[in-house]
């Protein structure tokens, strides 16, 4: 599973842009207008001059004009924002980019918006929809919602998540005993 991630993530509308979360701006660095980011994507190498990401709930368009590492931390600076009092309107504010443009993983490896809604069953039976992604320090944990029965939790290791179909949008499972709740 990559590290990016939807938050509250579900499939937008028909022909609306998702956005994905790459990073959380943080405060203020320096007098020119950067701004240190906290990254959150397992590419930040694509978070370069030229770049167009989107900021905060809104999705405000912005144009990438500078980056750097400072430690494990990532400045950024955007077209427009020439001082640190112009930058702050950006302090804890998360950034995105659009997940049209991401870049392809190796066979096996998924994004999380992807799985988001997906069925999933246990053999033939249904067993509900993924509905949220937890991230622990081991592994992540598929949250699995069916009405009128309890949320189930599945880790996702590979005695339990046995196959992934994003094109039939299906998971097929194996649920240990001691999960099962009946």
């Amino acid at each position: 599973m990559q590290k990016e991630q939807s938050l509250n993530a579900v499939s937008p509308p028909k022909g609306e842009t998702a956005f994905l979360v790459v990073g959380k701006l943080q405060r203020p660095h320096g007098v020119r207008g950067e701004i240190s980011m906290l990254v959150i994507t397992d590419f930040p190498e694509r978070l370069v001059k030229g770049k167009k990401v989107w900021i905060g709930e809104d999705h405000v368009p912005q144009t990438i004009k500078s980056s750097r590492w400072k430690a494990d931390l990532m400045l950024l600076g955007f077209e427009g924002f020439e001082d640190r009092n112009s930058i702050e309107l950006f302090v804890n504010q998360y950034i995105y980019v659009n997940t049209k443009n991401l870049p392809k993983l190796p066979e096996g490896r998924y994004y999380q918006h992807q799985l988001i809604g997906l069925s999933v069953f246990e053999q033939d039976q249904f067993i509900g929809f993924l509905t949220e992604i937890l991230s622990t320090g081991a592994n992540d944990v598929f949250v699995v919602k069916d009405d009128g029965k309890p949320e189930l939790l599945l880790p996702d290791i590979k005695d339990v998540i046995l196959e992934i179909d994003l094109e039939k949008k299906i998971m097929r499972v194996f649920v240990p005993e001691g999960l099962r709740q009946e």
